[in-house]
């Protein structure tokens, strides 16, 4: 039996690997898990009145797109947020998670060819794995463009060759990123619009973290193109509830853009899509609709930014994160020091290198741990104080 040949280079998974490297050894304490970004605060309690006053439409088939009351909450959150009208018929369309918007905006927008060769899509590395896989998925060529320190851990794809931008059909920018909590500044994203628009590509802003922050709210990719009058096709942004209300198992986000590009995205689901269940849909507007709990959610994260900054401030390289729910923490090896933690003190954290990629025979995430902090503040407290007397003794 022949199978296709376009993801048989693939490594393995990062969730499979860390198993492998980690359950052959015996932890070293009772289990601290700091490795998936899997919010555990609670979530508003009235999610679960809302999908059972609506249980009747588990008997339905839901609408393809979304219901009017969810597309209606959700250009009402944009409009909150970003200050940008959006048209609840044309503009937005709900998602089964955001991985499944990421992954099929490529499928539906990106051609098959371009400037006569094959298609390139940008991405920062480390990156989330969907990106990549997308990518694949419609022929184009992954390119991974290290986001580093130097680079303030954003992508600089304005430094790449005339050769791949003119290829490039999309980028895909992570703002807050995921690992490292860097938030893309408004002069970044003008910058990388007008790159798109020389260019002719489309950026694909993947905002899942834009609700987790302390300071000034990070700036939208759509609210910067809206003020720059850039091509409403040009700048396609990803929402999710998981992490901006602790919803990560109700599977619930939305995609905006153009009408255009909307339209192309609505038409891959009549085909191919899996619509929210209609009870989910009608709990989903009603989160969006309210702020309370997400003002609420931040303020917990902001105190375990400082409980991370008071046990971590004096370690060389440390970097307080500006905004998501993660530590980007440097270390001699990556893998070393998981094994080490894990042995030692019981704490689970990610090796960096398993979220990106070789990069001209360099991985840009081997000199760093990832470490979530989504448990309550004690035990997030217990695990950062494991780590820092584990591989940062004074």
């Amino acid at each position: 039996m022949v199978y296709p040949e376009r993801f048989s280079n693939l490594p393995a998974h990062a969730w499979p690997r860390l198993r492998a490297l980690l359950d052959v050894h015996e932890g070293g304490g009772t289990p601290v898990h700091m490795t998936i970004g899997e919010p555990k605060h609670p979530f508003p309690a009235w999610v679960t009145d809302k999908i059972v006053e609506n249980a009747a439409g588990f008997n339905s088939y839901p609408p393809n797109d979304a219901a009017p009351a969810l597309k209606t909450a959700i250009c009402g959150f944009v409009q909150r947020r970003y200050g940008v009208p959006l048209d609840p018929e044309s503009n937005v369309m709900a998602l089964n998670g955001t991985r499944e918007g990421l992954y099929n905006a490529v499928m539906a927008l990106c051609p098959e060819t371009k400037a006569g060769g094959k298609p390139a899509i940008l991405m920062p590395n480390p990156f989330y794995q969907v990106y990549m896989i997308a990518s694949l998925s419609v022929a184009a060529d992954p390119i991974m463009v290290p986001a580093t320190a130097e680079n303030g851990h954003l992508p600089d794809y304005r430094s790449l060759p005339e050769e791949v931008l003119n290829r490039t059909t999309a980028a895909f920018i992570c703002s807050p990123a995921n690992p490292q909590g860097a938030v893309a500044s408004e002069a970044y994203w003008r910058d990388l619009i007008e790159l798109a628009e020389q260019y002719d590509f489309r950026v694909f802003a993947d905002e899942c973290y834009s609700e987790i922050y302390r300071g000034q709210a990070p700036v939208g990719a759509l609210q910067v193109a809206h003020e720059m009058g850039a091509d409403p096709e040009r700048v396609v942004i990803f929402h999710s509830l998981s992490k901006r209300s602790n919803l990560p198992g109700l599977r619930s986000g939305f995609v905006a853009s153009g009408g255009k590009n909307i339209k192309e995205i609505k038409q891959l689901r009549n085909y191919a899509g899996s619509p929210l269940p209609l009870p989910v849909q009608m709990a989903s507007a009603a989160v969006w609709d309210d702020e309370e709990h997400v003002v609420e959610n931040r303020a917990m994260y902001v105190e375990k930014y400082e409980v991370a900054d008071r046990i971590l401030g004096n370690v060389p390289g440390y970097t307080s994160p500006e905004a998501g729910f993660f530590l980007w923490l440097p270390v001699r090896n990556d893998e070393e020091a998981a094994v080490k933690l894990w042995c030692e003190t019981g704490v689970r954290v990610l090796p960096g290198g398993y979220l990106a990629q070789d990069w001209n025979g360099v991985n840009p995430g081997q000199g760093y741990i990832r470490a979530a902090m989504v448990a309550p503040k004690a035990e997030t407290a217990r695990g950062i104080e494991l780590i820092r007397d584990c591989l940062y003794p004074q």
